[in-house]
């Protein structure tokens, strides 16, 4: 094959899975990494040997048949993952502080519906129509579907917006707030997320949900072996610098060390504003490098990693959402005294002792504003440094009010903990490499879709992107964007068929 080499920027979900499809079709491909593990938010990490998870706290669509199944099927990743699938009953629990009730959402279309039929029994005909509605709205998305089609499907449906639509449906506010009670899952503000991220991400975890028994790097890995089997390269501990235009192509790359490489095709997996700004090249004009630079990121978060004590918290099999208010939207923008309005609790799928959990994630969220103090350190494995002792009480007091927050409905948790470990937005941007600590990237807003949609192509004829930016965030979004963006190279057609061509036997 003819021009046939290819250099990924970064080593995320989007550009491993980019890399993997191409080796697998002929391209000789090298990954550079800046940080020493590769795969971004799939990275974990170990304290105590205990595993956490960067990123991956659950995954949905990987049932045999579904969608994130058959593209990890064609991987040749799907058959090596330990997974376990969470409560058929309900994969993710919603409470709300004034109300002792929990609230189940349930894997399968009449589950769901049942389940949360014993909660709200007068709600069939909006629990009927919200289903409806959901299946709709992914119809539209052919790639979703793994089907060719085009961008029309999909642009009738852009504009909805989730809370409008679930006021359409119901007006029992309670209900409204369940629907949206587990929103912590795409950062989702009232106003502005669209039907369609809402549709997207739920659909598939409704469908079928797991977790990762001992962490979601292993998808990293087993990726990567997909790649080096493949004859291609990853090149860890080195960052990408410039990347160099000549007419309307890129000629190279530049290296951390000033090395200069060359390929016939780049793919970043950087986040667009950040692969604009080391772009040099007259094709980027103003404007789009404008428009690049000012798209609206999601909020950061604030995690906190538990280490437990062996045998004191009970493993659960589900996510546990919480709300200080009756308003399931409210937490995003928390007032810095009142915080935190929200959290996610994933509970850590160990193989050792399934009974008990050896440890757990917090998750809410955080402004990168906060961080002001500190924006000017950095801190990785490989390159340490210090923030200073006002940092650690700053993350110690706020760690603090979380676990005040979490006892409210799990009285014993405090008396659980070994120890824990804080990550705040300054982690997510160190190691994932948002320049604001974003969790989601770019923000998609139902009042402007389109501004909000990036392009895997670029100015650049052979300069492509991927990753959480594309599409949609997470690993189903994510690995669809990277179809996205290889199918550039190898066409959509080929690639969906082989997808599906792979799978069909094993439906």
């Amino acid at each position: 094959m003819r021009n046939n080499e290819v250099i990924v920027i970064g080593s995320g979900l989007g550009g491993l899975a980019t890399a993997a499809i191409l080796g697998m079709n002929g391209y000789k491909v090298r990954v550079y990494e800046k940080n020493r593990q590769i795969g971004g938010c799939l990275q974990t990490y170990s304290r105590e040997k205990v595993i956490f998870d960067s990123g991956v706290h659950y995954i949905g669509g990987l049932a045999p048949g579904e969608n994130l199944y058959k593209v990890f099927k064609y991987l040749g990743i799907q058959d090596k993952l330990k997974l376990r699938r969470m409560d058929l009953e309900g994969f993710d629990h919603i409470a709300f502080a004034d109300d002792p009730a929990v609230y189940k959402i349930a894997q399968g279309e009449q589950r769901f519906i049942n389940t949360l039929l014993q909660s709200f029994p007068d709600e069939r005909p909006a629990l009927e129509a919200y289903i409806q509605q959901i299946g709709d709205i992914c119809s539209k998305f052919p790639l979703y579907n793994l089907r060719l089609g085009d961008y029309e499907e999909k642009r009738s449906v852009l504009h909805y917006n989730t809370a409008d639509f679930l006021r359409s449906i119901t007006s029992n506010q309670r209900l409204q707030q369940v629907l949206a009670g587990n929103n912590l899952l795409y950062a989702g503000v009232a106003e502005k997320t669209p039907l369609y991220v809402h549709a997207l991400v739920l659909n598939s975890y409704m469908n079928s949900s797991w977790k990762c028994v001992d962490g979601g790097g292993q998808i990293a890995k087993w990726l990567g072996r997909r790649i080096t089997e493949s004859g291609g390269e990853i090149i860890r501990n080195t960052a990408v610098t410039a990347i160099v235009g000549e007419g309307d192509r890129v000629d190279h790359l530049v290296l951390q060390n000033g090395e200069k490489v060359k390929a016939d095709h780049f793919i970043s997996n950087l986040h667009p504003a950040q692969t604009t700004a080391i772009t040099h090249s007259d094709m980027l004009r103003g404007a789009y490098r404008t428009r690049m630079q000012s798209l609206e990121n999601s909020v950061g978060a604030f995690v906190l990693n538990v280490v437990l004590k062996p045998g004191s918290f009970p493993y659960l099999n589900y996510n546990y959402y919480y709300h200080t208010t009756e308003d399931a939207w409210a937490g995003i923008n928390y007032q810095t005294d009142a915080w935190p309005q929200t959290y996610a609790m994933y509970v850590g799928a160990s193989s050792q002792h399934p009974e008990y959990a050896d440890s757990l994630s917090v998750m809410t969220y955080m402004r990168y504003e906060e961080m002001a103090p500190w924006k000017d350190t950095f801190n990785t494995v490989l390159q340490p440094g210090a923030r200073g002792e006002e940092y650690e009480q700053f993350k110690k007091a706020k760690a603090e009010q979380l676990i005040a927050c979490v006892e409210k409905r799990f009285p014993d948790f405090r008396q659980a903990v070994q120890s824990y470990y804080v990550a705040t937005p300054l982690s997510y941007r160190d190691y994932m490499g948002t320049s604001d600590g974003s969790m989601y990237g770019v923000m998609k807003d139902s009042g402007d879709p389109l501004r909000t949609m990036v392009s895997a192509r670029t100015k650049l004829s052979n300069l492509y992107l991927t990753g959480q930016n594309l599409n949609l965030h997470g690993i189903l979004g994510v690995t669809m964007s990277s179809v996205i963006t290889a199918s550039e190279l190898v066409g959509m057609e080929s690639l969906v068929t082989a997808i599906n061509n792979v799978s069909v036997f094993d439906i």
